[in-house]
């Protein structure tokens, strides 16, 4: 994705930015699973991806988008608002997903709302975040991202 700016070379954006990545791996996976015809795994991997996104949010929503609301309030809400969509779907990978045959679809578009999504920020908020944030902004990041403890490993 996005290396064009610099902003990866903040801590905060290229960690977001790992998520990401490793976010699009595990799309990939759902993608082979629904081929297969395999709920189950594509439920498994909605799972992962959920766990990974909960405290990735949290890093967006109380560290990122709030620094750069002011600016940009209703790119922030519109994010936001994709996070809820997003969320929403990835949760029923835990209830009465096998029964509705409707959710294996609405979890492919879902993963393509979330591609799309990943690449706003990627390409439009760490951007601007380079641009616009203070040193006690991106501070504050830091000090949500300590609060989620969700430092990632390099992917296998």
């Amino acid at each position: 994705m996005c290396e064009y700016c610099g902003c990866q070379a903040l801590q905060a954006i290229d960690e977001l930015t790992q998520e990401h990545d490793r976010v699009v791996t595990l799309i990939s996976r759902v993608r082979d699973a629904h081929a297969g015809g395999n709920v189950a795994l594509m439920a498994e991997v909605a799972r992962e991806i959920a766990a990974l996104l909960g405290p990735h949010t949290r890093v967006e929503e109380e560290g990122l988008f709030p620094a750069l609301a002011a600016d940009f309030p209703e790119q922030m809400t519109e994010l936001e608002s994709e996070h809820r969509r997003i969320e929403a779907v990835l949760a029923e990978a835990d209830g009465p997903f096998l029964a509705d045959p409707t959710w294996p679809q609405r979890l492919i578009e879902t993963l393509a709302l979330l591609r799309d999504h990943m690449l706003k920020e990627q390409d439009g908020v760490f951007p601007a975040a380079l641009a616009y944030l203070t040193i006690e902004q991106w501070e504050a990041v830091e000090a949500v991202r300590a609060r989620t403890d969700t430092r990632i490993s390099p992917s296998p």
